[in-house]
C-alpha cells in the first residue's frame, strides 16, 4: 500500500479532478456566451461518481475520473436569447465562483493531510 493510495487522498483527488473539469465546462460556456445557437453545458458530478468511483472489498477508490462527452449535460430546455444562445453570464459566473469555493476546499483539506504526515514523520 502506498503513502498516497489511501481513500481520503483518492476522494481528495477525484475531487480535484471533477472541479477543474467543471471549471473547463464553465469556461466553454462563457466563451460561447455570442455564439448563435449555443446551449450551455453543465458537468453532472451524481453522473461522474456514479460511474467512476467503483469500490473493491477494501473500499478504496480504483478507477481514475476521466469525463467523457456523455458525462455532460446540454441544456436545451432553459430559453435564452433570440438567436437560440442560453448561456447566462451571471448564472455561469455564479457556478465558477460555487466550483472554486469546493475546489478551495479540497485543496485545504489536502493541505492539512500533508501537514499531518509530515508531523508523523518527523516523530519517527
Amino acid at each position: 500500500m502506498g503513502l498516497f493510495n489511501t481513500t481520503h487522498f483518492r476522494v481528495l483527488e477525484q475531487g480535484l479532478q471533477f472541479t477543474s473539469a467543471n471549471t473547463r465546462v464553465i469556461a466553454n460556456n462563457i466563451a460561447n456566451i455570442d455564439t448563435p445557437g449555443f446551449k450551455s453545458r453543465y458537468l453532472t458530478f451524481s453522473g461522474v461518481l456514479r460511474d467512476r468511483m467503483d469500490r473493491n472489498a477494501d473500499h478504496r477508490f480504483q478507477r481514475e475520473l476521466h469525463v467523457r462527452t456523455n458525462d455532460v449535460f446540454v441544456d436545451e430546455i432553459t430559453s435564452g436569447q433570440p438567436d437560440g444562445n442560453n448561456v447566462d453570464f451571471e448564472f455561469q459566473a455564479s457556478l465558477l465562483r460555487q466550483n472554486a469555493l469546493r475546489q478551495e476546499s479540497l485543496m485545504v483539506q489536502l493541505e492539512a493531510e500533508f501537514r499531518m504526515l509530515r508531523a508523523a514523520m518527523r516523530k519517527q
